[in-house]
């Protein structure tokens, strides 16, 4: 099945990457806004008979899901074979549960709504902290990557010294597993509650790692308080200034110059959302993953 790319404003570095390394076709097409505010998208590739391939990270999704939208039901209508979703990170995934009355589960009607368009999707470690797979909320076929592997390899490439840092128990694991493929040290921040404004946190075994580069893992840097916390905790048990390596650099208001002032060495993040911090690249294991889901299509 012949395959053809489309790039929604924004993703258009990511989908060039992903067109190469498949020897695909990106397409052609025209957004914009009417007076009224409403969204206009125009395919100007043929599409007839072709799989076609939307790439849209979706953060600060509200405003791209409909173009989204109308880009699927357009290819279909001009004869697409199919439309697959690649989102290399994916929205409202932490609103997994109803945390107070009158709330809905809006996991489960996004992904009810993005299952209804497209019918199939490739996303990198969504936040799946009370759902153990993305086909409890995704209906269609899907795929997720893991950035651990990348993660471990920038590592060995570009630091010496290092030795990882959880900055909590619930990291270990995901820490661990990027230690263990970079075949470096990790430790966990260990907290001690002396009463309910009273918090104690300290590096274990600190002395051991006061030549090494600490080096922070998370999976989604957000409003980046608790990095920012963590690098405090490091500067007062007298480690060197860490890198901070994320996956997702969602970066909410100015939390990107918040982490920057807070005394981190560097800021690395993967290119699921673009962002000038982005060194780490998964498009060639996302046009992998894409080319076997098409297969199974």
């Amino acid at each position: 099945m012949q395959t053809i790319l489309f790039s929604l404003p924004g993703n258009e570095k990511l989908t060039e990457l992903l067109a190469k390394k498949m020897d695909a076709e990106v397409g052609k097409a025209t957004f914009r806004k009417f007076p009224d505010g409403e969204s206009y998208t125009r395919i100007l590739s043929d599409v007839k008979d072709k799989c076609v391939v939307l790439v849209c990270t979706l953060h600060e999704p509200d405003e791209k899901l409909l173009p989204l939208y109308f880009m699927s039901y357009t290819a279909k209508s001009l004869g697409a074979m199919c439309t697959c979703l690649v989102a290399p990170y994916l929205a409202y995934m932490r609103q997994d549960k109803i945390f107070n009355e009158g709330e809905g589960v809006t996991s489960g009607f996004f992904g009810k709504l993005i299952s209804g368009f497209a019918d199939s999707i490739i996303t990198v470690d969504p936040h799946l902290h009370r759902i153990s797979s993305l086909g409890e909320v995704y209906h269609i076929p899907n795929k997720v990557i893991h950035a651990a592997n990348a993660i471990s390899e920038w590592i060995k490439e570009n630091v010496e010294n290092p030795v990882l840092i959880g900055p909590d128990s619930e990291s270990e694991q995901w820490v661990s597993e990027v230690a263990k493929n970079a075949g470096v040290p990790f430790t966990v921040l260990q907290k001690v509650r002396h009463g309910d404004r009273d918090v104690e946190v300290s590096v274990p075994d600190v002395n051991k790692y006061k030549d090494a580069t600490p080096i922070l893992v998370d999976d989604i840097i957000s409003t980046a308080r608790t990095m920012i916390e963590t690098v405090k905790h490091l500067k007062e048990a007298g480690m060197k200034p860490p890198i901070l390596v994320g996956i997702h650099a969602v970066f909410s208001g100015n939390a990107y110059q918040d982490l920057l002032d807070s005394g981190v060495k560097k800021i690395v993040t993967c290119n699921t959302i673009p962002h000038s911090s982005n060194a780490i690249d998964l498009s060639d294991i996302m046009a992998k993953e894409v080319e076997k889901l098409m297969r199974h299509i």
